[in-house]
């Protein structure tokens, strides 16, 4: 980390997770936590400490035909995945390979000087790798929720964050996870919302060598920072959009995650599209337009009042009740004939 700047905070480390603590101690809390070694009795943790070689003829064990997707950027970009310097672009190429020859050219390319950067990423276990879940499961998640995994070589992803919870299992090579709260957004430098790397919205800041001329305010961000190394078998939760930097430090990396958020299964728009839209349509009214709508978004959304459907009997509240599956799908279409609507008519 650059001298000029503050060393990130540890990441608390807890023992003796279970399913009960974490639901309803630990995630309530809201905050960053690590559990090392918590799947110790991983098989694939425990090939991963054996060897490489090990860990790739178990993975390939389960591997299905499908092709994976995949990114590789050149040397020069030094493992960063992330913006071209002018923002018009991305420095990687997207790609697809069967995870056999993914895995096997990550072995041969262990000795390379400069080795192209590459990954196998948010790959979903149950249709690349069928059964591996079974022989290395955790019960921590509140939901049923299909694992993800994600390969590489030594590699960093730029600050990010995802609009869910997540637990990231490390199961091979080390990586190095920064954390930021939510409110350090602004002091982030977060590029253009409609074009990203990978979906979720992600920092302009290189976080290994900032430029602090042209970012000055990340010297703020550091301040709120968090980091850790993660070992074969160590865990992290992030909470629901906590911005994290992510730095595999090894000639292969293997990393297991959760994600989910309360409304998994209800297939609920994203809130991140929901913010998407507000930009589109709040950001530009007159200030006292927008009055109205922050004293809704208060009364509706954070409900800083109370129960803002109290008062209504409980048959006709709507999306202010406890809407099920069929009652979001309704609404979901409403919405999107509105949206339709006034676009036709602006056409």
């Amino acid at each position: 980390m650059s001298p000029t700047l503050p060393e990130p905070q540890p990441i608390r480390e807890i023992a003796g997770v279970d399913r009960s603590r974490f639901l309803n101690e630990l995630r309530p809390a809201g905050e960053p936590f690590v559990v090392r070694r918590l799947t110790d009795q991983w098989p694939a943790v425990r090939h991963a400490r054996e060897s490489d070689e090990a860990l790739v003829c178990y993975l390939c064990r389960f591997a299905t035909a499908e092709p994976v997707d995949m990114v590789v950027g050149r040397p020069e970009i030094e493992g960063r995945f992330s913006y071209t310097d002018d923002v018009s672009g991305l420095n990687f190429v997207r790609g697809r390979s069967p995870m056999r020859a993914f895995l096997e050219r990550l072995l041969r390319d262990r000795g390379a000087a400069e080795p192209f950067a590459m990954a196998m990423q948010s790959a979903i276990i149950p249709a690349v790798l069928a059964g591996f879940d079974l022989e290395n499961p955790l019960d921590l998640p509140p939901v049923a929720v299909a694992p993800r995994i994600w390969v590489g070589n030594a590699i960093c992803v730029a600050t990010h964050a995802d609009p869910s919870e997540n637990i990231a299992v490390n199961v091979a090579g080390r990586r190095r996870f920064t954390l930021f709260p939510p409110e350090a957004m602004a002091d982030l430098y977060i590029g253009p919302v409609e074009f990203t790397p990978a979906g979720p919205l992600t920092s302009l800041v290189h976080l290994t060598r900032p430029d602090l001329a042209r970012f000055p305010r990340f010297a703020e961000a550091m301040r709120q920072a968090q980091q850790v190394e993660l070992a074969p078998g160590d865990a992290l939760y992030i909470p629901f959009h906590w911005w994290h930097h992510v730095q595999s430090l090894d000639a292969v990396n293997v990393l297991v995650n959760y994600w989910w958020t309360d409304t998994t299964g209800l297939q609920l728009p994203s809130p991140l599209s929901t913010s998407l839209l507000a930009m589109l349509t709040l950001r530009t009214l007159p200030p006292q337009q927008q009055r109205a709508f922050i004293a809704m978004l208060r009364n509706y959304v954070l409900a800083e009042g109370g129960d803002p459907g109290a008062h209504i009997p409980s048959r006709a509240r709507g999306i202010l009740g406890s809407p099920g599956a069929k009652e979001v799908d309704g609404f979901r279409r409403a919405l999107v004939e509105a949206i339709t609507g006034n676009l036709h008519q602006h056409l």
